[in-house]
């Protein structure tokens, strides 16, 4: 007699991602439908809605004994003893779906992370054995897909699962960020909701990233080929989760998607390059026009760089508790010590082949610490000077070493204030919506303007000429910087000077429409952005050398 809740809920075939497809060799595919049969069998039980909590325990109980009697007659066990594949790896998911049972809230991510290491990595561990023919670093690579892809999961099934299960995987303290968890499953809440589910998503494409070298570390050539499918689809579920709404309906990937990726199997995904290369141009900033006068190497490891400074800038600025904000930086600099993931193994190489100072990179994390505070306030004009060398010279001096012009990295650390106080007095609005003020408060209370909410300090009748003052530290910094290209490799530089003339418009619009309110954001109109790209063009092949 069976302890199954009922008959399967559905079968191999209706799963998100492939499961003992036909990629895989025939003599392995039964053993692993055995396995996979065992654990929808535990699944099942812990999702039921008609079996009370301590029935599900106890049923999961008795899948446990039955896993450690070889002669047991439970259809669900009896097939991993009869190909002696996968006993212990269930054993592990038991305590998973145990604490489906009895578990329907998260309270961070380090417990969703967990939960994914009980519930999903051990299918990973599994076929690798299986296979038993991996490199070092097989094992921690098909972790993180087996976890991204329980995210994924989670993610996509959000609203069944809360009104079908009372259980909800995404944490409560981001959905507090939205307003706690029924403004955030709440339909006209979709603007807030989005801010959550992108972050969310942020970190299942990390996870994702560590595990992109997957394909290229398994010896067998099969799940190899499987292991790319498998990626090419969830980063297929990621894009759709990124631009539909799951709360509103169920997002899910179809035939063509399927297709696609596995014709693409063979290739064995993309080479970190590309994923990096990927990411700078779905984040469309106008700093792309700068990377474009560099080519080849060069490009690779300014993409690299940029990829860094804008992950990270993704963290403080998402929609997450500050707690996990601070962890997921500090993840940075493990990553900066051990690489793991697409992106961090571009920056190592980035940092190894052109001299790059680990210590600018931590510049850079102490920076988006600051960021990932609450409410932002800068004291004074020492403190706003190390923020700027912090999140923008670190980004300087980086730039010119790889420019090929080391010696310039005074010039770089300037130029990088220089942008950054642009960026400040062009985002007033937007820091304030953030409760960030970068003003320092000196500066502030010297023109009248008295501490309190960013939203009233940067409506004081007195902020205007505050701003205007850091616009004159601005203005000095451009003309500090034109008088030093004179005298360095103007050749080399060229993605700095072309950065320059961008910001030097930004700059002189904002001058033009002054800072009192309404503050129109400026932004370069598309011929001046067609004259950067032909100057990068024109010049590139003699910058790149």
């Amino acid at each position: 007699m069976t302890v199954a809740a009922g008959p399967p809920s559905r079968t191999h075939d209706a799963e998100n991602f492939p499961v003992a497809s036909a990629l895989l060799a025939r003599a392995v595919r039964p053993k692993v439908l055995g396995f996979y049969r065992f654990v929808r069998t535990a699944d099942d039980i812990a999702d039921s809605p008609d079996l009370p909590a301590a029935e599900k325990l106890a049923r999961l109980d008795a899948l446990e004994r039955a896993l450690d009697d070889p002669a047991t007659a439970e259809p669900a066990a009896r097939p991993l003893h009869d190909s002696g594949c996968g006993t212990a790896e269930a054993r592990a998911m038991l305590a998973a779906f145990r604490q489906d049972a009895t578990q329907g809230r998260y309270a961070d991510w380090a417990g969703l992370e967990a939960y994914c290491a009980a519930s999903a990595n051990p299918v990973g561990r599994m076929l690798l054995r299986l296979h038993g023919a991996a490199a070092p670093g097989a094992e921690a690579a098909a972790d993180a897909l087996c976890t991204a892809l329980q995210v994924l999961n989670h993610i996509q099934d959000l609203a069944r699962d809360r009104e079908a299960l009372d259980r909800i995987y995404l944490p409560g303290p981001w959905m507090a960020l939205a307003g706690g968890e029924e403004a955030f499953f709440a339909p006209e809440n979709a603007e807030r909701r989005r801010a959550v589910l992108d972050a969310a998503l942020d970190r299942v494409e990390e996870r994702l990233d560590a595990a992109a070298c997957l394909p290229r570390l398994i010896g067998a050539r099969r799940l190899a080929m499987e292991a790319a499918v498998t990626l090419a689809l969830a980063r297929r579920l990621l894009a759709r989760l990124r631009a539909e709404d799951p709360v509103r309906q169920r997002v899910a990937l179809g035939r063509a998607d399927f297709a696609r990726a596995f014709l693409a199997a063979p290739f064995g995904g993309p080479s970190d390059a590309a994923l990096v290369r990927a990411r700078v141009a779905r984040a469309g900033s106008s700093f792309a026009r700068g990377m474009a006068a560099l080519r080849g190497d060069r490009r690779r490891a300014l993409w690299a760089v940029y990829a860094f400074c804008r992950a990270v800038d993704d963290i403080a600025d998402g929609a997450m508790p500050e707690t996990e904000k601070r962890r997921f930086l500090d993840d940075w600099r493990a990553k900066l010590a051990r690489p793991d993931c697409a992106l961090s193994r571009e920056l190592a190489r980035a940092r190894e082949r052109y001299g790059l100072p680990i210590a600018e990179c931590e510049a850079m994390i102490a920076g988006m610490e600051t960021d990932a505070a609450p409410a932002v306030r800068i004291p004074d004009a020492a403190a706003l000077d190390l923020y700027c060398r912090r999140v923008a010279g670190s980004v300087g001096a980086m730039a010119v070493r790889i420019f090929g012009a080391p010696e310039a990295a005074p010039f770089g650390l300037a130029l990088g204030r220089t942008l950054q106080l642009v960026n400040i007095l062009r985002d007033m609005d937007e820091d304030a919506a953030r409760d960030r003020v970068y003003l320092p408060a000196d500066l502030l209370a010297a023109h009248g303007v008295p501490e309190g909410p960013a939203a009233r300090i940067i409506a004081a009748p007195g902020i205007a000429a505050a701003a205007r003052a850091l616009a004159a530290e601005a203005e000095a910094g451009f003309a500090r910087a034109e008088a030093e290209l004179r005298h360095l490799d103007t050749r080399a530089l060229l993605p700095a000077r072309i950065m320059m003339w961008g910001y030097r418009r930004l700059f002189d619009r904002l001058l033009a429409r002054g800072f009192g309110a309404p503050r129109a954001r400026p932004r370069l109109t598309a011929g001046e952005k067609a004259r950067m790209a032909a100057f990068a063009l024109r010049l590139a092949p003699v910058a790149a050398r």
